[in-house]
């Protein structure tokens, strides 16, 4: 059979048109994914409220990590969707790294321990550790020294919430503390109140809300800053969509100015929301 140079042009088409359909099957498999999966993106956030950050669980959307929340959601083009089965920060960090959530948004504080299973953003806001100590009973400890003489060797006990941070961070920050584990702010507070506890740990803008809110505790507790130690919050991405994680930062960066907040600019948007 003889072949014209027809044939071969016509085979030569062919042969071009399967490369080019190869070529776009590859291009295709090749694609960035998108950055969040369907139309939606999977926000957890404790159940609990942390104003202002956040309200209790159906009371709003008013609140710094809900509108942070909604701003990433919107850039994206997809609908948030909260999961507010978590009871502590650890569980909502739980929900990330098993991929039940694509986000955690919830005054999240960086550490190592979670850094191992999840991806963190930079951090939107910076506050400093602290401490609120029951007056007689540091009096009692201290026995004449100054206060900040005997905080780094505290032997007394040392509050801290279940599955927070200030958990995690206690037994190396205080190593001779008698960590006591609460399920709840408000029940360290009543504890810090009644005697039965001689010292709570956590972040000092929650410490200094706390007098905010009543300022009758500065009769019986005393807040104590950590100036050398910080607890910086940030959004947690699951570890395996380091493109949204970018996303985040980028987000943080360009539409929220770089603003890293501190402990006086929450305070004064929490007043603001009190008076409301």
């Amino acid at each position: 059979m003889s072949v014209t140079r027809r044939t071969l042009l016509m085979a030569g088409s062919g042969g071009l048109l399967i490369s080019q359909a190869q070529a776009a099957s590859t291009q295709a498999q090749d694609a960035p994914k998108p950055v969040a999966g369907g139309d939606v993106l999977r926000i957890a956030m404790p159940a609990f409220a942390s104003n202002p950050f956040f309200p209790a669980d159906g009371l709003g959307d008013n609140g710094i990590d809900m509108e942070l929340a909604h701003g990433i959601a919107a850039q994206l083009g997809v609908e948030p969707v909260f999961d507010r089965s978590a009871a502590t920060f650890d569980g909502m960090v739980n929900l990330v790294s098993s991929g039940q959530a694509d986000l955690a948004i919830g005054k999240l504080s960086r550490t190592l321990q979670r850094g191992r299973s999840i991806v963190y953003s930079r951090p939107y806001a910076m506050l400093r550790q602290g401490l609120i100590a029951n007056r007689l009973n540091l009096a009692r400890i201290a026995q004449g020294k100054p206060p900040e003489q005997i905080i780094r060797e505290f032997t007394g006990d040392l509050g801290v919430i279940e599955g927070s941070s200030f958990a995690t961070y206690a037994p190396t920050t205080f190593p001779h503390a008698q960590i006591r584990r609460f399920a709840s702010w408000d029940l360290i507070i009543d504890a810090i109140r009644n005697g039965t506890l001689d010292m709570a740990y956590r972040d000092d803008f929650e410490i200094k809300k706390l007098m905010v809110d009543d300022p009758s505790m500065t009769v019986v507790a005393r807040s104590i800053t950590l100036t050398d130690k910080v607890d910086t919050i940030a959004v947690g991405v699951r570890p395996d969509n380091p493109h949204l994680a970018a996303f985040v930062d980028l987000y943080l960066d360009l539409a929220r100015g770089q603003q890293v907040l501190n402990t006086d600019e929450i305070i004064a948007r929490y007043r603001q929301g009190s008076k409301a």
